[in-house]
């Protein structure tokens, strides 16, 4: 006999399962001092000390849902059927204080693609949670199948599923997916995987401008067929072959790019386009919509904004395996020396600072680099970033100048 809990259609916005979600939500990642910030025009001040915050930053709407869902399939199956298991595949966001939260309240974390052996693990009417990135089409049907249909808990972002939605339509119309993005990002990876689930189109993976110069120059002149596979090796559909499947090409991206790269990605596809098949064929080789989410968008506005200011340097906050926050940390880099760090404790003292080098994909140790004297400090999170972190990275900023934030406040 199949469980209670998969008998029935699960609910989890029922208004008291939400309310008790929003209120055990706040406790974990709501930060008084942030909003009182924010209400201050985003600055905070003594003496010596000016922290600056970007106007948007933090938790998106998509992020606040996935994290919703999933504290709240934990209290529903609590609660109807409190022996059900509970899995994740991989990570809700990428933020690690926010996974180990997610952890603590008894949800089992597997790989983002099972393998077979976890699979086997799985009962009918166990719950698992779809991240926010999303999963592969076919990951989600050996799911479906083991625990029910109606036992997946989808946090998906809505703007990921525009993606998804674009590039099945390119692939019914046997066009060429060209996505700009991270081959090994989940994200990315969900959506590839629609590509080749409804139609018979292909897809592409570009990272940055120098791999789309790579393919433009290919389809304009040729070249060596097996170093292109070699090159995107992992990055491209199956049964690829560049000689066929770049005469007619769409353009998507992984929704946490740079949107000025993505916009360039898509000029330079058109452009060689309309000097290999003329502009009044256009239509027929070439494809574009806009899919970066609106969030990340916000965030990238709001710190261009911030980096007009005059600052001595700017704190990025998040995970490290964040694109949305990598993407900030870029940002700052090419302006003013920057600081990636997932939480406040890697400002161990006014004399070190431990952040990441997304260069050496490692955490760095950089000295002497807070500044003496009257200085500006910018802050800023990705969309994946609880707000409590925030007001952890502000405190610590003013401890290292021997300063109480609550005197300040009081003052």
């Amino acid at each position: 006999m199949e469980p209670a809990a998969s008998q029935k259609k699960i609910n989890l916005r029922r208004p008291d399962i939400m309310t008790a979600v929003q209120a055990q939500v706040l406790t974990h990642y709501r930060s008084e001092l942030v909003e009182r910030i924010r209400a201050n025009g985003g600055v905070i001040a003594t003496t010596d000390l000016t922290i600056k915050l970007a106007k948007e930053f933090g938790f998106c709407y998509g992020v606040e849902r996935a994290i919703d869902l999933a504290y709240a399939a934990k209290k529903y199956f609590s609660e109807v059927s409190p022996h059900t298991p509970i899995y994740l595949l991989g990570e809700i966001i990428h933020n690690p204080e926010v996974n180990d939260q997610i952890s603590n309240l008894g949800i089992q974390i597997i790989s983002p693609k099972p393998t077979e052996e976890e699979l086997e693990q799985l009962n009918y009417g166990d719950a698992v949670i779809i991240p926010a990135f999303g999963t592969e089409v076919g990951t989600r049907k050996k799911i479906e199948t083991r625990v029910g249909p109606q036992n997946i808990v989808d946090t998906t972002c809505g703007d990921v599923m525009s993606v998804w939605k674009r590039v099945r339509q390119y692939s019914k119309e046997s066009v060429t997916s060209i996505i700009h993005g991270k081959a090994k990002h989940e994200e990315t990876k969900a959506t590839t995987s629609q590509a080749r689930a409804y139609g018979s189109g292909h897809y592409l993976v570009v990272f940055d401008l120098g791999e789309t110069d790579y393919v433009c120059n290919y389809i304009l002149s040729g070249g060596d067929k097996q170093e292109f596979l070699e090159k995107f090796k992992g990055a491209h559909s199956d049964g690829f072959d560049p000689d066929l499947h770049l005469r007619a090409v769409g353009v998507a991206n992984q929704t946490t790019m740079l949107r000025g790269e993505t916009e360039e990605v898509q000029r330079r596809f058109k452009a060689v386009m309309i000097t290999k098949y003329g502009a009044g064929e256009i239509e027929k080789h070439f494809r574009f919509f806009d899919t970066i989410c609106g969030a990340t968008q916000d965030r990238q506005d709001a710190l261009e904004k911030l980096l007009v200011e005059p600052m001595n340097l700017l704190i990025v906050v998040g995970g490290y395996n964040s694109s949305n926050t990598s993407h900030l940390a870029e940002m700052g880099e090419a302006k003013l020396p920057t600081y990636f760090i997932k939480n406040a404790a890697k400002m161990q003292s006014d004399k070190l600072i431990v952040h990441y080098d997304q260069h050496k994909k490692q955490e760095v140790e950089t000295r002497d680099w807070l500044p003496a004297g009257k200085i500006n400090v910018g802050i800023t999170a990705g969309a994946s970033c609880p707000n409590n972190l925030i007001e952890d990275t502000i405190r610590r900023l003013f401890e290292l100048r021997g300063i109480s934030v609550q005197e300040l406040l009081a003052s």
